[in-house]
């Protein structure tokens, strides 16, 4: 040792090289802690899409047809079902449609009835639209944390503005 020092840096450098490594510990562990966050949000979202997703894009089991609308009250709209083709034999004759816009009485509009289930489901682009809609909320969702937790303020703004612009186009297009 030279004249003067007294030794306690020597004994400071394995402490605080610890604590430096135990503190990018924690940040490793933060970050894996919010990009799994990020993931089960995304993940959720498409899970909560996909069985809508596969109702309004399936072309086998459904009956397609054009629903001509009724009266709409709310969320539902209620009307006459013709099948394509004029002949399905187990299709309801009326049906009701979740749309969060309302219609006009005689307005057509095309969907798809599933054997069994009074219910349409839109098809077409606004159909599929109005399917990913639970993904695109997870997009949202998912951006402050992909912001906060990852630290990726860009990511994080191009998939809120994703998930905006889904959002936006679903209710555009119903």
């Amino acid at each position: 040792m030279s004249p003067g020092s007294s030794g306690t840096t020597a004994r400071r450098g394995p402490v605080r090289r610890a604590g430096e490594s135990t503190y990018g510990l924690l940040l490793l562990a933060r970050a894996a802690l919010m990009g799994a966050v990020a993931t089960v949000l995304l993940m959720a979202g498409a899970w909560a899409s996909l069985d809508a997703v596969r109702h309004v894009t399936a072309d086998r089991g459904g009956v397609r047809g054009t629903l001509t609308v009724e009266e709409c009250d709310g969320w539902t709209c209620r009307g006459a079902f013709a099948p394509e083709g004029g002949g399905a034999g187990d299709a309801p004759a009326e049906v009701a449609l979740e749309a969060p816009v309302s219609h006009d009485a005689g307005e057509e509009l095309p969907v798809v009835v599933w054997p069994g289930a009074d219910e349409a489901l839109r098809t077409g682009v606004a159909g599929v639209l109005w399917a990913w809609l639970p993904f695109a909320g997870a997009l949202v969702l998912a951006a402050p944390v992909i912001a906060g937790g990852l630290r990726m303020r860009r990511t994080a703004g191009v998939t809120a503005l994703l998930g905006a612009a889904l959002m936006v186009a679903a209710f555009v297009l119903l």
